[in-house]
């Protein structure tokens, strides 16, 4: 060993190992570091250890290193390990354990891995109400990127479940921290919001026995506009309910509706 590499740093060298391909060498050399309950690197050591033993395809030997970076409670390299942990369980399809490693994240608390493990418990969420409630703290954690990507998410969900007013509430109030290059993808959402807000009052209309005129206009309205949102054949019910209605006037007032553009 030459005098330059007595010099470099262990971490380094395992890194520079690992770089190379020499997997078991920088193995070696991290396996040390973590060995010494007393080592300032023993945290840092212990997440690249479990980076390379899962290369390796040493995957119980990963998870007990990422433990062991996990239980020395560093705000950088236990949040790295708890990440290392939750998203291993996650492509295995372990939803539980998945689950209980991002919780840890949140435990230890550093705040650019905060919003990153709300997302993922929003994933992994059993409930609109849990999902909900991850997608609204991954909103409020600080990271205006990931807030925005959340609002989306939220507005999604609620549209799903049928909660346009919801959404667009989610959508207007993510848009004013928001990222310029994420406004386009949010304005866009807020108007599907309302577009399905329309739609739930174009019904509502047509089901309250408005006079003919208003109801006609209605119908022609939702019918229109149902197949903007991907539901065709919701639309040919509507035109049909209006053209078949027993109310003869509502009914002439929707053909000619109908025929507009015939």
């Amino acid at each position: 060993m030459t005098s330059s590499e007595l010099e470099t740093p262990p971490l380094d060298t395992a890194r520079r190992l690992a770089e190379a391909g020499d997997l078991d060498g920088a193995a070696a050399i991290l396996s040390r570091l973590v060995a010494d309950p007393q080592g300032p690197d023993r945290a840092q050591a212990a997440v690249g250890l479990a980076v390379v033993l899962e290369e390796r395809g040493d995957v119980e030997g990963a998870r007990a290193a990422a433990r062991t970076a996990l239980a020395t409670g560093h705000p950088e390299y236990a949040a790295q390990a708890a990440c290392h942990l939750a998203q291993g369980f996650e492509r295995e399809g372990r939803a539980e354990q998945a689950r209980a490693a991002w919780q840890a994240v949140l435990g230890v608390g550093t705040a650019a891995y905060v919003p990153l493990a709300h997302l993922a418990l929003a994933r992994l969420a059993a409930s609109l109400d849990e999902a909900e409630k991850e997608l609204r703290a991954a909103m409020a954690a600080g990271d205006p990127r990931v807030g925005a990507h959340a609002a989306r998410l939220l507005a999604d969900l609620l549209l799903e479940h049928g909660e346009p007013g919801p959404a667009a509430d989610v959508l207007i109030d993510a848009l004013e921290a928001a990222p310029e290059d994420e406004v386009p993808g949010l304005r866009v959402q807020l108007g599907i919001a309302h577009l399905e807000l329309a739609c739930a009052e174009f019904a509502e209309t047509v089901q309250g026995g408005a006079d003919p005129e208003t109801s006609a206009l209605a119908i022609e309205l939702l019918a229109r506009t149902l197949p903007l949102r991907g539901r065709p054949d919701d639309a040919d019910q509507v035109w049909s309910y209006g053209l078949e209605h027993e109310d003869e006037t509502l009914a002439a007032e929707v053909r000619l509706r109908y025929h507009r553009d015939a």
